[in-house]
């Protein structure tokens, strides 16, 4: 046994993480639910409502919802999105001895599945699983246009902020898997420019009508008649969301902000750890055999992480986002190994001992956080 683990401790990597997503899920059901749980009993009781749909949902099968459906919902959607991205992973690369560093790398990393776990509940990883799901649908026809519009409105209906989060890394898969295969002519650019046109309408929608209108004490008093045990009045402390304009929210991030980016060596070092994955990105891109491929990505790359850069500068959450931002970068890695190549790009090597220490690194931060690291 301690042969075969010296020879490959990649499988090793595996199993503790796999022991550590334990831990983290068992921390995280010991936590009071604050946010989470009143996004699950808000819905369209006073009209059109920004963060409802999910709330919509569940208020279809339950009146009443009790506290641990957050953990179990939540919990749900995680196995789903994991068991998406093994499948993704499996038909890109291969679930071979040759490629599980570079699994290690991207399932086993702090910010993916082992942060989502920590933030479970909240509904980032929505975005994450509509993305994945469109990485490995048929993009034959302008069908997919469409339906990656449909999930880019039906992400901004769970919350509003997929706009800059993932909504931006879904327009990039539609462009490397349909348009840069089926080219641009007048028809296909024009369904997509509408469903661009589409996407934003609902997203100013959302911004703009979906506030509260009713005093915030009688939205608490719905908000408490949805609750399974109405005592826990502290789980809606979080109702004034439903209310603050975006110029407090931008306030309130800036008045943070000095104490925020003391966090961003961490975030940079832990980015750093994943330097082989980097490389092997950065490889495959050069290998494409389009000029115009590489001018893409690297623009689609830029432009996701502008879209990121104005989210930290709106909402202080910056474990979160950088977190998110990281997986992007994975999902858009998966794309663009679907291009075609000039060459072929040899995987991440299990015997190198510099990646093998970061892949231990990587495997034993058990997760990032969700507004500092840690």
């Amino acid at each position: 046994m301690d042969l075969r683990v010296r020879e490959n401790p990649w499988r090793l990597m595996l199993a503790v993480n796999a022991v550590i997503l334990i831990g983290v899920f068992l921390h995280k059901i010991a936590l009071p639910p604050y946010v989470p749980y009143i996004h699950l009993l808000v819905d369209y009781h006073f009209g059109f409502t920004k963060r409802a749909l999910i709330g919509a949902a569940v208020s279809l099968f339950s009146r009443e919802v009790p506290v641990w459906l957050v953990f179990a919902l939540g919990g749900a959607v995680w196995l789903i999105t994991a068991g998406l991205f093994i499948t993704l992973f499996r038909r890109t690369f291969g679930l071979g001895e040759k490629h599980t560093p570079l699994f290690v790398f991207m399932a086993g990393s702090p910010f993916f599945l082992k942060n989502f776990m920590h933030t479970l509940g909240h509904f980032d990883i929505y975005g994450c699983a509509f993305a994945i799901g469109l990485l490995m649908v048929p993009a034959r026809s302008i069908a997919f246009v469409l339906l990656a519009a449909l999930a880019s409105m039906i992400l901004i209906l769970i919350h509003h902020i997929h706009l800059l989060m993932y909504v931006p890394t879904i327009a990039v898969i539609v462009v490397l898997r349909y348009y840069l295969v089926q080219g641009f002519d007048r028809r296909n650019s024009a369904i997509g420019i509408a469903a661009l046109f589409c996407v934003g309408l609902l997203f100013f929608a959302a911004q703009v009508l979906g506030t509260m209108a009713v005093p915030e004490a009688e939205f608490v008093r719905y908000l408490a008649s949805r609750m399974a045990d109405p005592s826990r009045t502290e789980l809606l402390s979080f109702s004034f969301i439903w209310y603050q304009p975006l110029s407090k929210e931008i306030s309130d991030t800036w008045g943070r902000m000095p104490s925020n980016l003391l966090g961003v060596p961490v975030f940079a070092l832990l980015i750093w750890l994943h330097a082989p994955l980097w490389r092997y990105f950065a490889d495959l891109i050069r290998s494409l055999t389009e000029d115009l491929h590489r001018r893409v990505i690297i623009a689609s790359i830029v432009t996701v992480s502008a879209a990121y850069l104005i989210m930290f500068a709106i909402v202080f959450d910056y474990s979160r986002w950088i977190s998110n931002w990281v997986v992007c970068l994975f999902l858009i890695l998966h794309a663009v190994k679907a291009l075609p190549g000039s060459q072929a790009v040899p995987p991440l090597s299990g015997n190198d001992r510099k990646t093998t220490i970061l892949g231990w690194i990587v495997t034993l931060i058990p997760r990032v956080g969700i507004v500092r690291p840690f």
